[in-house]
């Protein structure tokens, strides 16, 4: 896969802070026309680097504001769980971790009795043998890949 360059970070870094700025606005800000960034956009898209568009929703206006985080333990590799985690509509992320536990899950729902539904439905799961439940209490923020800039990228 073809690295992205200094003007594709900056683009990047735009279109998470506002994803539906105009190619012009973008382009002005990178010293590009509009023609030429919408075709680095549009290759980008393609390469898979903008792996989607959307909308960021206010998780309680939305009768989702318990957020939770659960360390998945099992007997068992999960890494083929996949489809299994997904099929649990509440479950925003899971990742296959390393250390005590095997799969972090990022669970949003309306109430403490639902998130209780959720860990039971999790240990239906084939080989999970126990759960972690973090639930946070008051989020500072949550960052964009990018927001941090195009120097901490490279830097990085």
């Amino acid at each position: 896969m073809k690295k992205v360059d200094d003007v594709d970070l900056e683009l990047l870094a735009l279109l998470q802070r506002d994803a539906t700025s105009s190619y012009a606005a973008l382009g002005k800000a990178v010293g590009l026309s509009a023609g030429a960034t919408h075709e680095r956009v549009r290759k980008l898209r393609e390469r898979g680097v903008i792996r989607r568009t959307g909308v960021d929703v206010d998780p309680a206006a939305v009768g989702r504001g318990v957020l939770a985080f659960v360390m998945v333990e099992s007997t068992s590799w999960m890494g083929d769980s996949a489809d299994a985690f997904a099929a649990i509509p509440e479950i925003q992320e899971a990742h296959v971790i390393a250390g005590s536990a095997s799969v972090l899950v990022k669970v949003r729902t309306a109430t403490t009795e639902q998130l209780q539904d959720v860990l039971r439905r999790l240990y239906a799961i084939d080989g999970v043998s126990g759960t972690q439940a973090t639930v946070v209490l008051e989020s500072f923020f949550e960052r964009p890949v990018l927001d941090a800039g195009p120097e901490a990228v490279r830097e990085g």
